[in-house]
């Protein structure tokens, strides 16, 4: 390729990555995380599916009135009750988008919509002229696209464009697809749609066979203008195409596919950061572009090479998707002003509160540590996102006595509200799952612990514990996290900062009734 084509980055972590098990994220959430698309220069920002839940339509709503920068989108099936709440949420924003879509593939139309092909055309000429009606930015999707037959295709994408849709996205629903049959498929589509040249081109790839970057990419160099992806590839199942991953392979490799992005690569590595540490799924070490090891030499020989040419064993210069130089950063005489600074280097906008919050326990922190990191000051960060919930219960103290040869005994005292409670257990599986019963018996709640993780913040022996923890409340998954260079008390936050979660979603449920009853 020897001219440089723009490609649209739509980035649906608040959408489609919202959907992994257990990352489900509160409006307070889902708006840090879109400032920080908005700070990274997406293009687009499918910001929820509005007619899911009361609580999608209110976050897609909020983003889109107060959000500037991106273009703001709402999903909406092929229905008028649909797309008449998607444009409701998305009204507001500075440049509105509705996304419906509806199923294509022979296997979605005799088993899912039980439709005809004719009946199928119809219905989606229908939701993109409905869609059009309230704004003139639409996008529409087949459905199971990669799975498609190829005349059948053609034909809902030629209608589908007729009817006002000014962008087609294809997707590979269920992680399918193979390179060469994407590319094929989006190179079908530029030759045989007659009015294709009136839309660009997207794809939206699942990594179920762990393809969807490498599809992405083929179907970029085929010719499609805008990729959809996640940060850090969450999502449903295997996840989506990671937004990281696909900018990059485009920015290194521009050699290949001659194409350029609008994304500021150096949020990258704090975007990866913030939204892990929102949503509780941790990177795994290796992954490409933004874990740990990314650009870690281990090997003698690589660490000479790299020393002598960086080139030598690196493609990508660290800096470049945000990777500070410099890990030391701050200690005990550190001010407000540089931990800030600091704050926003690694991808956090902290408010007033929060900032006064995070900085007590920082300077908490610096009296037990000589030297603070930046793995230590994510942390502290990390644990006060997890913790912007109203705290009805607070951990006040705790006494845990525990061998192995003895009974594991644990007295816990909590404050709710005026009221100072303690209660002291032996017995349990150990004294985490003690811990556990205690709680349950000063909050009257049942807890039902499903995932539990504690790791290092940095390094060393006076390094924070982090602890992650998942926990099932009626029928619902709460996650909490806590922060200390003692891991049982990081384990005992966690514990409590779920507990904290359980009651916001009680009082959220008291509010809407209320409301109802009201009303």
């Amino acid at each position: 390729m020897n001219d440089s084509r723009s490609i649209l980055i739509f980035d649906t972590t608040l959408r489609d990555g919202e959907q992994s098990p257990g990352a489900s994220m509160n409006l307070r959430e889902k708006l840090e995380v879109a400032q920080a698309l908005i700070d990274l220069r997406v293009d687009v920002i499918e910001a929820g599916f509005p007619i899911a839940s009361p609580g999608d339509f209110e976050a897609v709503r909020e983003i889109a009135t107060v959000m500037r920068g991106a273009r703001i989108c709402g999903l909406a099936r092929c229905s008028d009750q649909d797309i008449d709440r998607a444009w409701e949420a998305v009204k507001h924003a500075e440049q509105p988008r509705i996304h419906v879509f509806l199923a294509t593939s022979a296997i979605h139309r005799e088993f899912k919509l039980r439709m005809t092909r004719e009946e199928i055309i119809e219905r989606a000429v229908q939701g993109v002229r409905r869609a059009v009606s309230y704004c003139d930015d639409i996008e529409f999707s087949p459905e199971d696209a990669a799975r498609t037959e190829q005349d059948f295709l053609c034909q809902v994408v030629e209608a589908a464009i007729d009817a006002g849709a000014k962008t087609i996205n294809i997707p590979d629903t269920v992680g399918y697809a193979v390179p060469e049959q994407m590319a094929a498929t989006i190179s079908m589509l530029l030759n045989r749609v007659p009015n294709i040249d009136r839309a660009i081109l997207s794809v939206h790839c699942h990594n179920d066979l762990g393809l969807a970057v490498a599809n992405s990419l083929a179907a970029v160099a085929a010719g499609a203008g805008q990729v959809e992806c996640t940060i850090n590839g969450i999502g449903e199942r295997a996840g989506n195409c990671a937004l990281e991953e696909v900018v990059m392979a485009l920015r290194t490799r521009a050699d290949v596919y001659g194409c350029t992005t609008g994304i500021d690569t150096r949020r990258l590595v704090p975007t990866s950061r913030l939204v892990s540490a929102i949503t509780g799924l941790q990177v795994q070490r290796n992954k490409a572009i933004v874990g740990r090891n990314a650009f870690a030499h281990e090997a003698g020989i690589h660490q000479d090479g790299v020393l002598k040419e960086r080139t030598t064993y690196e493609i990508m210069r660290p800096e470049d998707v945000g990777l500070p130089k410099n890990d030391l950063v701050l200690g005990k005489h550190s001010g407000r002003a540089a931990l800030a600074d600091r704050a926003r280097q690694l991808g956090f906008r902290l408010s007033g509160e929060q900032l006064r919050q995070v900085f007590e326990e920082f300077k908490k922190l610096a009296d037990k540590k000589k030297e603070i990191y930046d793995g230590d000051l994510t942390a502290l960060i990390e644990q006060q996102l997890h913790g912007g919930e109203q705290e009805e219960w607070q951990l006040a103290g705790y006494q845990i006595e525990t061998g192995s040869d003895g009974t594991p005994e644990v007295e816990l005292t909590l404050i709710h509200g005026d009221e100072r409670m303690t209660e002291r257990l032996q017995g349990g599986d150990g004294p985490i799952d003690l811990a556990f019963n205690v709680v349950e018996r000063l909050t009257g709640l049942t807890l039902q612990c499903r995932d539990y993780q504690v790791r290092s913040a940095t390094f060393g022996r006076d390094a924070q514990g982090e602890a992650s923890i998942e926990i099932e409340h009626d029928g619902k998954l709460y996650r909490g996290f806590g922060v200390s260079t003692d891991t049982v008390e990081a384990s005992l936050k966690a514990i409590v900062s779920a507990v904290n979660r359980i009651a916001a979603e009680q009082r959220r449920q008291t509010r809407q009734e209320k409301t109802a009853t009201e009303g």
